[in-house]
């Protein structure tokens, strides 16, 4: 090496999701290009950062955000600037957010695009996935187009009439192309003629209000729109992403498509996990407004139970970035309040402790779906791992770390959080993203806007470039 490299990391138990060894990472044009014994001699380097009896896991990889979003006539409250810099607070260094049309004059691409702009200003490295409302010939050549931008994964929604809902014959359509464009098909299952008429007879009956919106969404609505979609994928082959899953039996749906043989995957949120449909009955409901609802205890219980069996393969925030005087414009009628909890920040400890204090996995199991699996699924290059050849993205974590939420000190440009009170374990002590420290024991060095927009790779090219395991690459 003919000059000292930028960064080392000393003494930390390295901990991948496919295991563990404690070394030296070396950091230099903001790749790992090392990983040394900890018996051996620290490297010189221009800085080093001594991670003794501490762990160094890879940098959070969401693959759920949606930044600056436009539903009907509210928008969230944040940039890109501000939900990076929330997302690096939290360990996280790279988001995947949505190009959503706004209305039926945005394309598909024009979507994408509008958000590429914009993330410009990010502080961690972003990747895209693309959404599809509504099927017209111009749609092949638009996927095709974002296959060419590195965008190769398309949402729909099952539910949502009127704004963003999907039918079912542009879903069967969509999903054919990415299965010819080697893409990955997101979607929220939620069965819009179920939820419709549940919505309309709670209203009829005078019980829309906030207090009463885990009443409308039934978890029936969930799991039958989730087994109607993996019949349109098994029929199509396409592989399907189940976001924000909240029950039981909508997860063990995909695991049996899965013993099938289909390649599908469930994602659920830090908030499934944690919170419980008691919320709605508190001082401020308000606080708990997302879709689909939080469930019952014994729900979450069996939830959780799913996680801890690797059952679920991705923990994602949804982060969406109200606030509180835009939720409660309307809390006497669920239908025209926004939905979505601010997220980003907190999703490292609120799923740590749910996982690994709670349910009793290990800290691999934690690695898996809070960076190695949403990498992997996701197709995004260098990131997931602790191995030489990948992005610098990493954390200095602190497993017996205790803080209490406290939603005003959070940075993701709004006044609440959905966990306000809650002491949880597992908080980032240095977080370096693209080989930059940006947190540590002095607070947040702002990096300025150097996130890197990522291109994806192709589902099944990524998949089958992982044939030989990552973990031979370590030490």
């Amino acid at each position: 090496m003919s000059q000292l490299p930028d960064l080392v990391i000393a003494h930390g138990t390295v901990v991948n999701s496919f295991g563990r060894q404690d070394a030296h990472v070396v950091v230099d044009g903001g790749r790992i290009i090392e990983l040394i014994d900890a018996t051996e001699p620290v490297p010189a380097a221009v800085r080093t950062v001594e991670a003794v009896g501490q762990l160094v896991i890879p940098g959070g990889v969401d693959g759920h955000c949606h930044v600056a979003q436009v539903t009907g006539r509210f928008r969230t409250l944040d940039d890109y600037r501000t939900t990076s810099t929330a997302a690096l607070w939290g360990g996280t260094t790279t988001i995947i957010d949505f190009g959503i049309p706004r209305d039926a004059q945005e394309t598909p691409l024009d979507a994408v695009l509008n958000k590429k702009r914009l993330a410009a200003d990010s502080r961690c490295d972003v990747a895209l996935h693309g959404a599809v409302v509504t099927w017209d010939e111009t749609v092949p050549w638009q996927l095709e187009q974002l296959a060419a931008e590195g965008v190769r994964s398309v949402k729909m929604y099952t539910t949502n009439r009127g704004s963003t809902m999907a039918d079912g014959d542009t879903v069967l359509k969509v999903m054919r192309e990415m299965v010819r464009l080697d893409g990955l098909t997101y979607i929220h299952a939620e069965h819009d003629a179920i939820i419709t008429d549940c919505t309309e007879q709670h209203a009829s009956d005078g019980l829309i209000g906030i207090e009463h919106l885990h009443r409308t969404r039934p978890e029936l609505a969930e799991e039958v729109s989730v087994k109607e979609t993996l019949a349109m994928a098994e029929y199509t082959g396409a592989p399907v992403y189940f976001v924000h899953q909240s029950t039981p039996g909508a997860v063990d749906l995909v695991t049996e498509a899965r013993e099938r043989g289909q390649e599908a995957y469930s994602e659920t949120c830090p908030h499934y996990l944690t919170l419980d449909d008691t919320v709605y009955g508190s001082a401020f409901p308000e606080w708990y407004a997302c879709c689909p609802p939080m469930r019952s205890a014994e729900t979450v219980a069996a939830l959780k139970d799913r996680l801890a069996a690797g059952a679920i393969h991705t923990v994602s925030s949804d982060h969406s970035c109200y606030d509180l005087s835009q939720k409660r414009e309307r809390t006497d009628d669920v239908r025209y309040m926004p939905h979505g909890l601010p997220g980003v920040e907190t999703r490292m400890p609120v799923s740590f402790t749910a996982l690994v204090s709670e349910a009793g996995g290990s800290v691999e199991d934690f690695v898996e779906v809070f960076s190695a699996g949403p990498a992997r699924i996701n197709a995004v290059p260098r990131k997931g791992a602790i191995v030489e050849g990948f992005d610098a993205d990493l954390v200095v974590f602190d497993p017996v770390k205790q803080q209490t939420v406290d939603g005003g000190a959070l940075h993701m440009g709004t006044d609440f959080s959905p966990f306000e009170g809650k002491t949880l374990n597992g908080w980032p002590a240095v977080v370096v993203s693209a080989g930059r420290v940006v947190l540590d024991g002095d607070g947040f060095h702002d990096p300025g806007p150097v996130g890197r927009f990522v291109a994806r790779n192709g589902f099944t090219e990524h998949r089958d470039s992982l044939a030989v395991p990552v973990s031979t690459l370590t030490l």
